[in-house]
């Protein structure tokens, strides 16, 4: 089937391009390639597929409302995958017009397009952050989040929100996924692994907030674009046993409506991650204890009950296999060429040789 991703130059976004059209699914991508981060690495992600007979890609912004309209106009998608958005928990205190626009502005536009041009089914990327203060785990998708710490918590709270009024008043299927801290190959250079892996291999001291106690669900990005398309491919219905009294934040009675968590279920500390990186890469880390930090929550635990009942979903690669295998793909990534964040990605693309993924690297 044809589906419209969003965001495919992105970290998710790009590693579910790819599953689709090994699967056999036509892509058409959005992505604005903006400067948040490394454009270079974007480029590279993009290099992997741009070049598929079922790929078509557009340079949009979500924001642009006319853009997005042409898209759903012009593609007539069956199903949307919107994993576009502006990243980064922390950047959200410094520049909040920026994450209004491209999480709130930006999926009110793919919400009308996909309203407009019957879309037999919209999934959507939320994020474990909605849980905020809640401190009852494994978070369910049943329990309250009424209290998001940031911006970014409280943009993706939105997207559920706004999903659900366009699920009841248009009858447009919507499923929200809510990651848990998803790292791998192509990753973001603004996460803890990437941070980390670059700064253990310069010799250079690493941040641990909280001094490294506290315990995140850390998901492989396999595990997660394999919950994508399990759900993109069980369209919602209104759940007959919802209550108005007693309703359910998951499901609704009114709309078909899903919203579920992926994640790991095995919460790993912050210091035995490190360890295990420190492992991979065969040099010891620097550490820098420091407290938590504002906004950040002590501890996240998945509970991922639901997807396994509804999809038979469960995740299957573990810390050590998947910080590996990210390891392998930045020392093939990187390591050729001295790491600079700023210069652009414009050289010739080849396999890396690496098994288990298509990799463009440097050559």
């Amino acid at each position: 089937m044809k589906v419209l991703v969003t965001g495919t130059a992105g970290f998710i976004g790009s590693h579910v391009a790819m599953r689709l059209l090994e699967r056999g699914d036509e892509v058409v991508g959005i992505d604005c390639l903006s400067d948040y981060y490394d454009v270079g690495l974007k480029k590279a992600r993009l290099a992997r597929f741009a070049d598929h007979p079922r790929y078509t890609h557009v340079h949009a912004d979500l924001a642009d409302r006319d853009a997005v309209a042409k898209v759903f106009e012009t593609h007539k998608p069956r199903r949307v995958v919107n994993l576009a958005a502006q990243a980064g928990v922390r950047y959200a205190a410094e520049n909040p017009h920026v994450y209004v626009a491209s999480n709130i502005t930006g999926f009110l536009h793919v919400l009308e397009g996909c309203r407009h041009h019957d879309v037999e089914h919209l999934v959507f990327a939320s994020t474990s952050s909605v849980y905020g203060a809640d401190t009852a785990m494994p978070f369910s998708e049943s329990q309250s989040t009424e209290h998001p710490l940031t911006l970014y918590a409280a943009s993706k709270k939105a997207n559920e929100q706004m999903a659900h009024s366009y699920a009841h008043l248009y009858g447009l299927p919507c499923t929200g996924l809510r990651f848990f801290t998803v790292y791998g190959p192509w990753g973001r250079p603004d996460m803890a692994l990437f941070l980390f892996t670059k700064a253990i291999l310069a010799g250079e001291p690493i941040p641990v907030f909280n001094h490294g106690k506290h315990r995140r669900s850390f998901t492989y990005v396999d595990d997660i674009v394999e919950g994508v398309l399990r759900t993109l491919d069980r369209v919602p219905a209104a759940n007959a046993d919802w209550d108005g009294h007693r309703p359910d934040p998951a499901s609704s009675g009114v709309a078909p409506f899903r919203i579920y968590n992926i994640g790991n279920e095995e919460p790993v500390e912050l210091l035995r991650y490190i360890e295990v990186l420190e492992a991979c890469l065969g040099r010891k880390a620097i550490m820098r204890m420091l407290p938590l930090q504002a906004g950040d929550v002590p501890d996240t635990e998945a509970s991922v009950a639901a997807l396994k009942h509804d999809t038979g979903y469960a995740p299957t690669v573990g810390v050590r296999e998947g910080v590996r295998r990210f390891v392998d793909w930045y020392l093939a990534y990187y390591e050729p060429h001295p790491h600079n964040d700023d210069a652009p990605f414009e050289e010739p693309l080849r396999d890396s040789g690496l098994p288990g993924w298509r990799h463009a690297v440097r050559p």
